[in-house]
């Protein structure tokens, strides 16, 4: 019998629920390097069919079909790496899967890619490239992408939503390949974007000077990811002398352009009394919006500080963040 009609038998034996034939079929084959019976194989190790669930082992046949170029089993690696299964939780390796799978036209993958810029997992926060992997990912049927591009477009600015749809446009015209290649990073310009990665470098090798260098003419010119990043170095002394109010100052103007990460730190900055003074009501509201946008602080900061509240703050609280939202985030 050929590989084919191997491959054929052990997917009927599967769809009817005869794991034992399917088993006996797809590992040979899995053996011998064929990619479709190493997704299969994968599949039924990570869902303990027809064999014991093993994690581990899902993901060396998955990893192996992904390997080969199956775009399904990239987006469920990705989702492996995501989750932590089997293998130690990587975020920047789970988009590297994803946008492996989504380069081939994966609805799924290209979902998922969108919710990782979107809550800023392995990829710097972005609503535009949220907006613009969700907006493709609908297009191709996935109806989680209809919600990360719709969440997305809540955040921007009209500019940024302009800027989305003609790159979801070219992307698409491109076959999906090399769709962030143009140096977007929140509608900076290619030389833009570079210096901005020169300045996450620097930082991340604790050159804190060149960091701060790269990052303030980005920052000034309206870059909320900048802005973030420059207010917590105000906040932790790194490269500057401490400074409260300035880390406040930064944090500000990026939480009104709907940064999630931003929100969450005013949050903390409100909640603690650093740079304003101490209110739970204002901790409460930023921590709530933050949460909302995907910032795991800002629920937990949230959540801490409810406990702390009158019903009084805390109905008080949630309207100010009702009315926050409405006024998209300015003036708060």
């Amino acid at each position: 019998m050929s590989e084919s009609a191997d491959l054929l038998k052990g997917a009927f034996a599967y769809k009817s629920g005869d794991y034992a034939t399917a088993l006996r079929e797809f590992r040979p084959l899995a053996e011998q390097g064929n990619a479709d019976a190493q997704f299969m194989l994968g599949g039924m190790y990570y869902n303990g069919e027809g064999v014991p669930k093993n994690d581990k082992t899902a993901v060396k046949w998955y990893r192996l079909a992904a390997e080969q170029g199956i775009a399904a089993a990239q987006n469920i690696l990705g989702e492996i790496y995501r989750r932590g299964h089997g293998v130690p939780q990587n975020h920047k390796t789970a988009v590297k899967w994803y946008k492996l799978a989504a380069e081939q036209g994966d609805a799924l993958a290209q979902n998922n890619l969108g919710a990782m810029y979107a809550l800023g997992h392995g990829v710097i926060q972005d609503w535009v490239y949220a907006h613009m992997w969700g907006n493709i990912g609908a297009s191709n049927g996935s109806e989680r992408g209809a919600k990360v591009r719709d969440l997305a477009a809540k955040n921007m600015t009209p500019s940024q939503l302009e800027t989305a749809k003609k790159l979801a446009r070219e992307c698409i015209r491109k076959k999906y390949k090399g769709c962030e290649s143009a140096g977007h990073q929140k509608g900076l310009t290619a030389a833009q974007s570079a210096d901005f990665q020169k300045g996450l470098t620097a930082y991340h090798s604790g050159d804190y000077a060149s960091a701060m260098r790269e990052w303030t003419p980005l920052a000034e010119q309206g870059d909320a990811s900048a802005q973030t990043l420059i207010g917590a170095m105000y906040n932790e002394g790194k490269g500057v002398p401490q400074d409260y109010k300035t880390s406040v100052k930064w944090f500000k103007l990026a939480a009104e352009q709907g940064d999630a990460d931003a929100q969450g730190n005013l949050g903390m900055m409100y909640a603690f009394g650093w740079g304003v003074l101490k209110d739970y009501v204002y901790a409460h509201m930023w921590g709530n919006i933050a949460a909302k946008n995907g910032n795991e602080l800002g629920a937990k900061l949230r959540d801490d500080f409810e406990k702390k509240m009158t019903p009084s703050q805390l109905e008080t609280a949630q309207k100010l963040a009702r009315e926050c939202v409405r006024k998209k985030y300015k003036g708060c």
